[in-house]
């Protein structure tokens, strides 16, 4: 598929989004137009197959590839639902407070189930109880195959089933001072649930503050696809009139987001609301399209090398020698015992060489190509 066909297929989804989230029927002669596998692989690309399905069906389609999207998100909800209610009552066991996070809710915020689809449960908890936590999750059948406890911890179970363990929003990395605003905001502002003695959640308008910023930190580092755009849609749409925005107005300025968070939500509400893009709106919505629901590896190191004035000599000394913020997030260890610190270097390439040695080189490769 050429980037041309590639860019027309994701404006045919965007048009099929927009008449499922507003109730419209999709237009016969748009529809003539779309051939089915570029849709269903664009639509993959964003993780939006299912809500894509929902939109043919409302126009009498029900293609088999497409039905099958929706049918696997529909389960995949359900499981995860089921999952996460284990995990829950267990941490209440515990008396460990607890968070479920973004997707957990938005997926309700949707016209129908399975329309959002989910990768994962996202779960902030009480750092203070994460060897306990462990034990919950393989008491549960869950595995972690990364041996890997740092401020997410990835937990797997067959068929289905993947939920990240949250210490903390934000490790380190580009985006780190944000964790320092998201602890105070969960310390003063987290919400108590009705129905449990440790749960907790977000108001309205620290949920959006945090939907943005994780928005932000993947369109920073490796890009971030079309999805969010309709998160942000389906969350304004039911939320917007009653959010103080003066207060997240303040926010946004601390975590420096503010213009990324205007340009996101212009973009997203005209997108689904029928309007034109200006020019600047396009290219943007570009970047959006051509990077998939998660991104790529390759646009992380082209975000990487551009924030290090596209010199690769400074590129390779930054992934060598990281900053305080980022060893205390992600090498505690080291962070605990500074008189290592001057090793981390060689611990990190020799780490990547033996747990992500295609990663490594697949960096290597990409880093060579850019900028010849």
């Amino acid at each position: 598929m050429t980037d041309h066909d590639y860019k027309q297929s994701a404006y045919y989804l965007i048009y099929l989004i927009r008449c499922v989230l507003t109730g419209k029927q999709p237009a016969k002669q748009r529809l003539e137009k779309i051939d089915l596998n570029d849709l269903l692989y664009v639509a993959k690309e964003h993780s939006l197959s299912a809500i894509c399905a929902y939109a043919l069906n409302s126009a009498g389609i029900d293609d088999p590839a497409f039905e099958e999207e929706k049918n696997k998100a529909i389960r995949k909800n359900i499981i995860l639902d089921a999952e996460r209610m284990q995990i829950l009552a267990r941490l209440e066991q515990e008396g460990i407070w607890y968070m479920p996070l973004k997707g957990v809710y938005l997926k309700d915020y949707y016209p129908m189930i399975g329309m959002r689809q989910m990768c994962d449960n996202d779960i902030l908890f009480d750092k203070s109880f994460v060897d306990k936590t462990v034990e919950i999750m393989l008491s549960l059948g869950f595995y972690n195959d990364h041996n890997d406890f740092g401020h997410d911890i990835v937990f797997f179970k067959e068929p289905v089933s993947n939920f990240e363990m949250h210490t903390e929003l934000f490790g380190g990395g580009t985006v780190y001072q944000m964790n320092e605003v998201f602890e105070e905001i969960i310390r003063d502002h987290r919400i108590k649930d009705d129905d449990s003695e440790y749960g907790y959640h977000f108001s309205n308008e620290d949920f959006y503050l945090y939907l943005i910023a994780h928005e932000y930190k993947h369109y920073v580092l490796e890009g971030i696809g079309i999805r969010p755009l309709v998160d942000v849609y389906v969350f304004l749409t039911k939320f917007g009139d009653e959010l103080d925005r003066e207060y997240i107005d303040s926010q946004l300025s601390r975590l420096g987001i503010a213009d990324f968070e205007r340009d996101n939500r212009e973009i997203a509400m005209k997108l689904f609301s029928g309007e034109k893009l200006d020019e600047k709106q396009k290219k943007m919505l570009d970047y959006f399209i051509f990077c998939g629901a998660f991104g790529s590896f390759e646009n992380r190191v082209r975000n990487r090398l551009k924030s290090s004035d596209n010199s690769k000599a400074k590129y390779v000394l930054s992934r060598l020698f990281i900053d305080d913020k980022f060893i205390k997030y992600n090498y505690p260890f080291f962070y605990k015992y500074k008189i290592l610190i001057p090793f981390l270097p060689i611990y990190r390439v020799v780490k990547g060489f033996f747990k992500s040695r295609k990663r490594m080189f697949s960096e290597i490769r990409i880093l060579k190509r850019l900028n010849k």
